[in-house]
């Protein structure tokens, strides 16, 4: 349930779906995401203008504080189907979102691909943050 009249971090939940299999991402603090579109732009010759923007997928982008290994071997994983010739499958991901009213609203990314943009710095006594980041080819209300 929604913890305030608006939406919070805490109310989204995200769960990873990789090419082989559920991926448990420990300490996730920060989730991102944002539609890409293409721009098309028309100028009438009567001087009306005209726009479409048309859809071209998501992308985004998970920061956590490393408590596994389970982003690391997720993207070794990945690395080593593709060193080894094989054709990777996309992921999916799920975003529930409890919404003030007490309802959830689902969302799925489909055919996401995903890429280590921060595999963490490692010092001293401070926590290992890391960021993966994905693209999807289109996101649906489920």
């Amino acid at each position: 349930m929604a913890s305030n009249e608006f939406s919070v971090g805490r109310d989204c939940q995200l769960v990873v779906m990789g090419p082989f299999g559920r991926v448990d991402l420990s300490h996730v603090t920060g989730f991102d995401s944002r539609q890409q579109t293409a721009s098309i732009r028309i100028d009438r010759i009567d001087g009306r203008q005209m726009a479409a923007e048309l859809p071209k997928g998501w992308e985004g982008m998970f920061e956590l504080e490393r408590g596994s290994s389970a982003a690391d071997d997720f993207i070794a994983r990945i690395e080593a189907a593709y060193e080894q010739g094989g054709a990777v499958p996309a992921g999916t991901l799920y975003q529930y979102i409890a919404e003030p009213d007490g309802s959830t609203s689902t969302y799925q990314y489909d055919g996401a691909v995903f890429r280590f943009a921060q595999a963490g710095q490692w010092r001293g006594d401070a926590s290992v943050r890391q960021r993966l980041e994905f693209f999807a080819s289109s996101r649906r209300r489920i």
